[in-house]
């Protein structure tokens, strides 16, 4: 018998039959009354029942067709047992006095509960029972599934969806619930880890591997006393997978009625939530605003348009969004190991929720996003990004004009997370200094004057030359760092800095020296107006 299939039915315990006191029902035979569920309640007086039996039974007699003799007593019980009968209920009076010992011996060998039932206890209503208790567990399960799809809703329209519905689903499930990408890579989890976590894991990828469309499995592995299951996540064309859900749950709470609605539902929601045209977020805001910004606007007139909420800049603080007159952080990121060269929804979806933001671009290794932010507000930094495998640089809040400064910062600040082995760095800047002091008019003069030298110089270029420069500075002096982080050579490095050196005329060691430019650099035209008053 499908054992999946007779879970899904209406049942009861037998034990709730037994504790009932109306009933006055007493186990005379076999296993423990609590490991059995009972889904119908049958009576029969033929010799052979089995072929009226569907499984799942508290079958009934009063032993009026019961063989006399012991062996066919044991024939009567290995049949019952066979058709998948949950317990037999033997009703004393008037044909037996008492329950036979050899019915008693026969239930106790085969694994089969025996109840006796008292004169005074008519078989009807040992069903009407039965059936009470049934509807009653059936309305409790329909309660608490309706209870857990309400949370997983609710979950699924927060800003970080995907993780808020992990977690609904391992908390109504007991579940370690996790998500893979399509290469078996785990992006989010909830819940409790178990000691074994790699079996999901294989389990899930060889699922994948099916290449079958929507598909589910099931294992469970009775040395490790957990049942695992999988669910794969459909991708936008509809036959291949864009990511699986698995679940790990412990032997001693198998999944029940309810645990599968629940896991149906998260299942279902899982996939719209990584399916491309949620993880792009093609909403009619943002696609207004890029046919605006294609069409000529500007991104500080367009930008309103992306702010979570209803797409105007005065509508207040929204549920993740930026508050009135919102701003932007921009993030720079790179994957240590090296990124798809197409990242999937499944990975968009994750890395928008990380972020807080759906305006997420992935570029092979390369990462760029904008999150929108208050004015004041740092920026929420995921320690889960690095988990899976991303260095991120972060900008200060930036007003929708200024976002091509925020832009260098974020690059900025990823080059120093690069250099130092740090998962990030975020961008600050600190008012109390000297550039207070000095008007900018004449600081970016003196920042021209400084760096015109450089106008001249051949390949590889003066940008070249001054990021070098900046990225030198910036780390401290550090020629292996400055290489880490521009992706080069350390002996480039060398070259190009005595290249500056000699163009500017200036003792690079001196840290006299290395101060005035550090100051130069921040005021060179095109920079110092986004980061000085």
């Amino acid at each position: 018998m499908d054992e999946t299939a007779n879970a899904e039915q209406p049942s009861v315990p037998l034990g709730v039959l037994l504790a009932d006191p109306a009933l006055g029902l007493t186990q005379v035979a076999g296993p423990a009354a609590e490991d059995r569920t009972v889904g119908t309640v049958g009576t029969t007086e033929l010799e052979d029942p089995t072929p009226y039996l569907v499984g799942g039974e508290f079958l009934l007699t009063s032993g009026v067709r019961l063989p006399d003799d012991a062996d066919g007593i044991d024939t009567y019980v290995r049949r019952v047992v066979a058709a998948g009968v949950a317990a037999l209920g033997f009703g004393v009076a008037p044909v037996h006095a008492e329950v036979p010992p050899a019915l008693v011996r026969s239930c106790d060998r085969h694994g089969l509960p025996l109840l006796r039932l008292p004169p005074a206890t008519p078989f009807v209503a040992v069903g009407q029972a039965a059936y009470a208790a049934i509807a009653a567990s059936r309305n409790r399960e329909l309660r608490e599934i309706s209870r857990a799809q309400s949370a997983l809703a609710s979950a699924a329209a927060r800003p970080d969806a995907l993780r808020s519905v992990l977690g609904q689903l391992a908390a109504h499930t007991g579940a370690w619930s996790v998500l893979y990408d399509a290469q078996g890579t785990e992006l989010l989890s909830a819940g409790h880890r178990p000691a074994s976590p790699h079996l999901l894991r294989d389990l899930a990828v060889r699922t994948l591997r099916r290449d079958a469309g929507p598909t589910a499995a099931a294992v469970h592995d009775a040395d490790l006393g957990v049942h695992l299951t999988v669910h794969t996540l459909p991708a936008g064309d509809g036959r291949t997978t864009a990511a699986t859900l698995a679940l790990g749950q412990a032997a001693a709470t198998p999944p029940t009625v309810v645990h599968r609605q629940v896991t149906g539902t998260a299942t279902v929601l899982l996939a719209l939530l990584t399916s491309p045209r949620h993880a792009l977020s093609t909403d009619t805001h943002s696609v207004g605003a890029l046919v605006l910004l294609m069409l000529g606007a500007t991104p500080a007139e367009v930008a309103p348009a992306l702010i979570p909420g209803d797409g105007s800049a005065a509508s207040g603080s929204t549920a993740g969004g930026p508050a009135a007159g919102g701003h932007w952080t921009v993030v720079h990121g790179r994957h240590r190991d090296g990124a798809p060269a197409t990242a999937g929804p499944a990975q968009l979806a994750t890395l928008s929720g990380l972020l807080g933001t759906p305006y997420v671009h992935i570029d092979g290794p390369a990462l760029k996003a904008l999150v929108p932010c208050a004015a004041d507000a740092g920026p929420r930094v995921s320690d889960r990004a690095a988990d899976l495998g991303w260095v991120l640089g972060y900008s200060a809040p930036a007003a929708a004009g200024d976002l091509p400064h925020a832009d260098i910062q974020a690059g900025r600040a990823l080059q120093r997370a690069l250099a130092t082995g740090t998962p990030a760095v975020v961008h600050t800047a600190d008012p109390l200094t000297l550039h207070a002091l000095v008007a900018p008019a004449d600081a970016r003069d003196l920042a021209r004057t400084r760096f015109a030298p450089l106008d001249e110089a051949g390949p590889p270029g003066a940008p070249v030359l001054l990021g070098t420069l900046r990225t030198w500075l910036t780390l401290h002096g550090s020629w292996d760092r400055t290489a880490t982080a521009l992706g080069v050579h350390r002996n480039t490095v060398r070259h190009r800095l005595a290249r500056v050196a000699d163009l500017l005329d200036l003792d690079l060691q001196d840290p006299g020296t290395r101060m005035e430019l550090w100051f130069a650099l921040q005021w060179l035209p095109g920079e110092a107006a986004h980061q000085h008053p």
